[in-house]
Order: C-alpha cells, then sequence, then structure tokens
C-alpha cells in the first residue's frame, strides 16, 4: 500500500482507538468519568460479598492446613502407640 493512503488511514485508527479508550475505558477497576461507563463490577455488593466470601474460605483452608502439618509434626516428634 502507498504510504499516501497508509499513513493517514494509521492516524486515523490511531485516533479512533484513543477516542474509544476514552469513552470506554472502563474494565473491571475504577469507575469511568461522568457521562460514560456504570459501577464496575468488581464494586457491587454482591460481588463484593463473594470476594469476601472467597477469602475468608482460602483462610479457613490455610489455617486447616497448618493444623494438619503440626498434627503431623507433633506425631513424628512423639509419636503415640
Amino acid at each position: 500500500m502507498l504510504d499516501r493512503l497508509y499513513l493517514p488511514f494509521l492516524a486515523l485508527a490511531a485516533i479512533a482507538a484513543v477516542a474509544l479508550a476514552m469513552a470506554w475505558p472502563q474494565g473491571l477497576g475504577d469507575r469511568s468519568p461522568a457521562p460514560f461507563g456504570s459501577t464496575p463490577l468488581q464494586r457491587t455488593p454482591a460481588m463484593q460479598a463473594a470476594m469476601r466470601r472467597e477469602a475468608e474460605a482460602a483462610q479457613r483452608h490455610v489455617a486447616t492446613a497448618r493444623d494438619q502439618v503440626r498434627a503431623l509434626q507433633s506425631q513424628s516428634l512423639a509419636p503415640t502407640q
């Protein structure tokens, strides 16, 4: 393709990408500027509750694993027969 056509097309594509990013910048993080966007998915009460439940379950899992390791270590140090 000729540079005379390719470079202006490339500039228009870059401008369009920037315009789209300004109009629709929202992912899962912060809210977009005022006229655009909606409440981010991770800030909805249902998602926050689900994330909290998942974190608590992970903490319980880690605590259970630690207790099991401690029990195995205590058995190996002082076996009961």
